[in-house]
């Protein structure tokens, strides 16, 4: 099972991802569309966009991304690429909907993680799992690369996650959280409902099940025979049948007296956001409370560094002294700060459904109790697309065209707040 020393490494910063960007950008059209499910292993990862970290934190945003590949390509050329794109968003808005799958998710899987230390049987499938020691040859090398990289393609994420429910017969919820505690480009939404997808609940009836030819085909024969895969379990089930509800409003009101700029590691472009005057800057990662078990050294490395990015373009940007940022470690060290720099009104990126979802709400409680706001800024793109996630993404890409143009031009040069 060794992979390949020739694996991708993302370096966490904007400038490498612009340069990930440009390399890419020729092969965005035709040749990503013929080749993009193919999966030839660690290091051979051309036929793809390798973006995907970057897109997660938003070091890099999903217009100026989708805006950069209309400047070379067609948008009949680029569909398949700029849908994959906006799979992502579309996830996120079909979550913001319906927040009680979410907490149902992490409810099970609270769960599941006490039966590990009760259920000898359940622990040592999952643990075999993990470490990639079920005696399937794809998916352990699969685990050994998610673990030592950070990264899975997206095929080989969809064998996996077939492979764990379906042939192992594992609790989807420990999966999706392995995934989350270890891709750097884990997002709550994508991973968790991608997961749900395989497993027949996303979408009712319908789930995925890995066949041995496609694996085969797909991996360029680095995976064959494949033998031992279920070929005729059925969909997973649940009673529960989740209708949208409301999108949360977003805030509106216009910050009053200092303000701080609070940035989290899910959205890393604080120069793009709405606002103009920022009096300080506090940078805080969260990716160490993905899950109540550890989230791997890779994810925290990735992310801490990439918020430093963040914070050093924030403060160029705002034209700031170097007093006037800080690294926070605690969501419980907001408050303080905002007290210690006599901010009046604290200014994120808005937070989607997830784990920092809860831990913002009562942030906001706890500010108002000494006379702070807490204001949330929605993207103008989450804006956009959200409201049309109500339904599958068939119904949603639809409405691809405008949400990436609601002027009506042509796919214009975008600028200014996406």
């Amino acid at each position: 099972m060794n992979q390949s020393a020739n694996t991708t490494r993302w370096i966490p910063t904007r400038a490498a991802a612009l340069e990930r960007l440009g390399a890419f950008l020729p092969r965005a059209a035709r040749q990503y569309q013929r080749l993009r499910n193919h999966d030839f292993g660690p290091g051979r990862r051309g036929n793809v966009s390798l973006l995907s970290p970057y897109l997660s934190q938003r070091m890099l945003r999903e217009r100026e991304v989708v805006t950069a590949v209309l400047s070379r390509h067609s948008y009949g050329e680029a569909e398949k690429f700029i849908q994959e794109v906006c799979w992502r968003t579309y996830w996120k808005g079909w979550l913001e909907m319906r927040p009680q799958v979410w907490s149902r998710y992490q409810a099970e899987l609270g769960r599941l993680q006490c039966e590990l230390h009760e259920n000898e049987s359940l622990a040592q499938r999952h643990e075999r799992a993990i470490a990639g020691h079920t005696g399937i040859e794809c998916l352990d090398c699969w685990s050994e690369e998610l673990v030592t990289t950070g990264y899975l393609h997206n095929h080989a994420r969809m064998w996996f996650a077939s492979i764990w429910i379906f042939t192992l017969d594992l609790p989807w919820q420990l999966g999706a959280d392995f995934f989350f505690r270890h891709l750097l480009d884990g997002d709550p939404a994508s991973n968790t409902l991608s997961w749900r997808w395989v497993a027949g609940l996303q979408t009712r009836g319908k789930h995925y099940l890995a066949r041995p030819d496609n694996i085969e085909k797909y991996s360029g024969g680095r995976f064959a025979p494949v033998t031992g895969l279920s070929s005729g379990a059925g969909p997973r089930e649940e009673p529960q049948r989740d209708e949208p509800l409301a999108l949360r409003s977003a805030d509106r009101a216009a910050p009053s007296g200092r303000v701080g700029l609070l940035v989290l590691d899910h959205d890393l472009h604080p120069e793009s956001l709405d606002i103009t005057r920022v009096d300080a800057v506090a940078g805080l990662s969260l990716a160490a409370d993905r899950s109540p078990l550890e989230s791997s050294r890779l994810v925290v490395n990735f992310s801490s560094a990439a918020l430093d990015d963040g914070l050093a373009r924030a403060r160029a940007h705002f034209s700031l002294e170097p007093t006037a940022v800080s690294r926070l470690r605690r969501v419980e060290d907001i408050v303080g700060w905002a007290t210690a720099g006599s901010i009046d009104t604290v200014i994120c990126a808005a937070v989607p459904v997830g784990p920092a979802r809860d831990r913002i709400d009562t942030l906001r409680t706890e500010l108002a109790a000494v006379g702070k706001s807490l204001l949330e800024l929605r993207r103008r793109w989450d804006q956009q697309a959200w409201p049309h996630a109500r339904h599958g993404f068939f119904r949603f890409k639809k409405h691809i065209p405008a949400i990436l143009d609601p002027s009506g031009d042509l796919f214009p040069p975008v600028t200014g707040q996406v």
